[in-house]
């Protein structure tokens, strides 16, 4: 049996479950405690370490962006069931330990770019469809088999050959074998096979929800819970998508995926009253064929590094340092990334508005092929964070943006937001969300790269249904318009339902 047939054959047998989470281009995980919820795959320990810092995504409303992390036991009460959709929460065979859960997600976005990428050309538009679905069997309290399929075609004007991840007939997005048990109060558990893997920073690791497809990963995870302290160990390697059915989305052996990363429980008393969390992490990166500048060699990267987030009174944090080390090519690799972000919320309601502010640094420079390379690199970030358009990655970069977020009713939450963009480095090149650099802006023009404004709408009407609607406009600065690049605009509509 090969590596392949290894890893995914454990999961395979069940196909599953799947759905989003709509949070903003802005929001980051210090929304994770705005909800934490009391889901536990095991014997609870006599206080569980809180589910929402785990790094399995927050569950808010019952629903988490890792489907699998959601806990609907108390379907298990047939009054609880309100309508068809209950009804699939829980389904026991044969007894009330060994259930299955079915859910999934429909989403239908419109998207429309001018001058896409930052070339002056006709407009693109591009029409997406997603389809979840999936099933989650539980055996007993300690194991668990999950599966999810994907489906999300794609059509519209000028869209060119989207990649895997923008249009795929058919994949098994995520597909493994998972067990828990509790070893002197503490939760033990580990996973194995093909899965989604978020822990850590979302401008580091995020699912892409922004995607048709979400980003996946195959290998092992295992973890160890305390009630204020945790460590996770991993090694992961990356998926690549075909556009076809399942047969073309292949585990990249060549970019492996490695490391730990804790959890601490900060005190609650700190600063009056908080929750807090700490998480420190040691990240190894390895990529048989990474390319910077004219050159392709072998990097091995080192992340060393912590995530402070959390809440204090009316102040939500998310703070993020790291130094990368390591080796590309012949060349030793010397980098930082300083990722920072935080809200202040005026008043004491949880509607009332909220003033935020982000300011994101990280270095560059090396690429052309002398030296220490200082280019910072995310391994799979959120990138929409800073641009819808593709135009920004934590690479070569400085950004600080302020924002404002109001809640005209209950249901529905207004963000609008104003970055203003730099590169670290201007002898070097400034470099697209897919960690390619814009041609012909490296040693050219100054270091303003490109402002960026946004207002983004959520109407949550339900628990279940949600409707989005976006406006970005991005302003060209020197460092792009001395190599022939444009302003362009952004507009988007999306809903979702899922189940």
């Amino acid at each position: 049996m090969n590596r392949l047939s290894l890893l995914h054959g454990c999961g395979l047998a069940i196909v599953g479950l799947s759905v989003t989470h709509h949070a903003t281009a802005q929001e980051r995980p210090p929304s994770q405690v705005e909800a934490q919820n009391t889901q536990v795959l095991a014997a609870p320990v006599a206080t569980p370490y809180p589910d929402a810092a785990a790094g399995d995504g927050n569950t808010q409303q019952g629903y988490n962006p890792l489907r699998w992390a959601e806990d609907w036991r108390s379907m298990r009460d047939p009054a609880k069931r309100n309508d068809i959709f209950d009804r699939l929460k829980y389904i026991p065979i044969g007894s009330n330990d060994v259930y299955l859960t079915l859910s999934g997600e429909l989403r239908a976005r419109a998207n429309y770019f001018s001058n896409p990428q930052g070339r002056k050309s006709e407009h693109q538009r591009q029409d997406s469809y997603r389809i979840f679905m999936g099933a989650d069997l539980h055996i007993g309290e300690h194991f668990r088999a999950y599966g999810e399929l994907a489906r999300g075609p794609m059509d519209g004007k000028n869209i060119g050959s989207p990649s895997g991840t923008l249009s795929n007939k058919l994949l098994v997005q995520q597909a493994f074998v998972n067990g828990t048990w509790q070893v002197d109060q503490v939760d033990v558990g580990a996973r194995v096979g093909r899965q989604v893997f978020i822990d850590g920073s979302n401008l580091l690791l995020a699912n892409r929800d922004n995607n048709t497809v979400q980003t996946s990963l195959t290998g092992v995870r295992a973890w160890a819970r305390g009630s204020t302290l945790r460590a996770d160990v991993f090694d992961l390697y990356y998926t690549t998508y075909g556009n076809g059915g399942i047969g073309d989305d292949l585990v990249d052996w060549g970019r492996r995926f490695k490391g730990v990363t804790a959890g601490i429980v900060l005190p609650k008393h700190l600063f009056g009253g908080s929750k807090l969390y700490l998480d420190p992490f040691v990240w190894r990166l390895r990529n048989r064929e990474a390319t910077w500048g004219t050159e392709t060699a072998r990097e091995e990267r080192i992340y060393v590094g912590a995530h402070l987030w959390g809440e204090a009174g009316s102040i939500t944090i998310d703070w993020t340092a790291n130094h990368q080390g390591g080796s590309y090519g012949g060349r030793d690799l010397d980098a930082w990334q300083v990722l920072l972000a935080g809200t202040y919320r005026l008043g004491k309601a949880n509607t009332a508005p909220r003033l935020g502010l982000h300011f994101d640094y990280a270095t560059g420079g090396g690429a052309s092929g002398q030296g220490k390379l200082r280019n910072a690199f995310a391994p799979y970030g959120n990138n929409i964070y800073y641009s819808y358009q593709g135009y920004l990655t934590p690479t070569n970069l400085v950004a600080i943006a302020p924002s404002l977020t109001v809640t005209p009713a209950k249901t529905i939450r207004v963000t609008g937001e104003y970055q203003f963009t730099w590169r670290e480095t201007a002898s070097d090149a400034v470099y697209r969300s897919n960690g390619t650099p814009f041609a012909g802006t490296a040693g050219t023009g100054g270091r303003r790269t490109v402002d960026v404004a946004r207002l983004q709408t959520i109407w949550t009407v339900s628990p279940r249904l949600s409707l989005t609607g976006r406006l970005e406009h991005a302003f060209a600065k020197s460092g792009l318009e001395t190599a022939g690049y444009r302003d362009s605009s952004y507009a988007a509509l999306w809903a979702s339902f899922r189940f």
